[in-house]
């Protein structure tokens, strides 16, 4: 579990951004909704700078459901700065759930893979980007996936 974690707070500093802006969000939200049409995948994008909204897409197959999982993931990853996966893995190392270490109810914190804390270098994290729709894994990897592709 430690080489899980341990590869994910790399990712962190790994994938951080020179700038950050209202077209660099539209990049990547877009590229998501593009990259889920051709995959045919049924997610939700959200892409956040200082809590503002700056992109949003439903895919077909999609809920209510997946906007409520964006809040629960985004607020966890704006109150702790690490990716909602990890925290749900640390967790997972631990045996506990986020309401018996850090006293918040999972029903307003999701600690399941999906968002990913947007970082400035030189500034720390500014924002989000979250997926909801698959597997927490693979709403993760789809996250990193679409940060490696439009880094700026």
């Amino acid at each position: 579990m430690k080489k899980i974690l341990d590869a994910l707070l790399v990712e962190e500093q790994d994938l951080q951004f020179s700038k950050f802006n209202e077209e660099t969000a539209w990049q990547i939200g877009t590229w998501l909704v593009d990259y889920a049409r051709k995959e045919n995948l049924p997610i939700t994008v959200d892409v956040t700078r200082a809590g503002h909204q700056l992109f949003h897409a439903s895919r077909p197959g999609t809920s209510i459901d997946n906007d409520d999982w964006i809040q629960r993931k985004v607020r966890l990853v704006y109150r702790f700065g690490h990716s909602s996966f990890y925290l749900g893995q640390y967790l997972k190392s631990l045996g506990k759930s986020i309401e018996e270490v850090y006293l918040l109810p999972e029903s307003e914190y999701a600690p399941h893979g999906g968002c990913f804390p947007v970082i400035l270098k030189g500034t720390g994290m500014i924002g989000t980007i979250t997926v909801s729709g698959l597997p927490q894994e693979e709403d993760h990897k789809l996250v990193v996936k679409a940060i490696r592709e439009n880094l700026t």
